[in-house]
């Protein structure tokens, strides 16, 4: 479950083959702004924009003027970036995906066809394929008492080593509104946050996490 095949089908993300060399999503976090520069640098011209020395946007993409796009970035064909959006650096827009009004991205990965569309903050996270972020819902990436973040599924401990963990968010999960995903959170597959639920350790593929913490496997 903490795994990164577990989480992700590694065919939507342009970082796919980079990323599977990593046992552990969060062990890519590190490296992400150097490997959106080596990429930026192989991408057809005929497709894609160079805005700066280290931003790509892709032709097909749309870009609000009001949008602030700070380098290592790409974002993706077809892509949305909307207004007032704010891209901090080392952020990796797939294709068809939505970064919406005052959302804010730092050191992300973000697949194929995810929608983080209304007031989102992502941070030293990974998206899987189609995830959706509700409306206000967040990653929290850094721990209050500051140390080190640890992954948690039932018994087991994983430890990053790292100040900074976001979420690891699964293909097709559903995070609902105002909901806030704490450090090194794993969402599973196809998993769902309700609205407002505060959510720490690790949620199951297929399984709703309600407000009150309990999990229910979805039929």
């Amino acid at each position: 479950m903490l795994t990164t095949r577990d989480l992700f089908d590694l065919d939507h993300s342009i970082a796919g083959e980079w990323l599977a060399g990593f046992a552990h999503p969060y062990e890519a976090l590190d490296g992400i702004g150097d490997m959106i520069l080596r990429m930026g640098r192989e991408l057809p011209a005929d497709e894609y924009d160079q805005m700066q020395p280290d931003v790509w946007i892709a032709r097909s993409a749309t870009v609000f003027p009001s949008a602030y796009i700070a380098g290592p970035c790409i974002i993706g064909p077809k892509s949305e970036v909307r207004h007032c959006a704010f891209i901090r650096g080392s952020a990796l827009v797939g294709a068809g995906c939505v970064v919406g009004n005052s959302t804010e991205l730092k050191n992300v990965i973000l697949f194929d066809g995810v929608q983080v569309p209304h007031y989102n903050y992502v941070g030293d996270s990974i998206l899987g394929y189609r995830a959706h972020m509700g409306a206000g819902s967040i990653t929290s990436n850094v721990r209050s008492d500051k140390l080190p973040v640890v992954l948690h599924e039932g018994a087991e401990r994983l430890e990053t080593g790292r100040r900074k963990v976001g979420a690891m968010v699964g293909d097709g999960a559903e995070i609902g509104c105002n909901a806030v995903l704490n450090p090194g959170t794993v969402i599973g597959r196809g998993a769902v946050v309700y609205p407002t639920a505060c959510v720490r350790g690790t949620v199951p593929p297929r399984h709703i996490h309600k407000a009150d913490g309990a999990l229910v496997p979805i039929r």
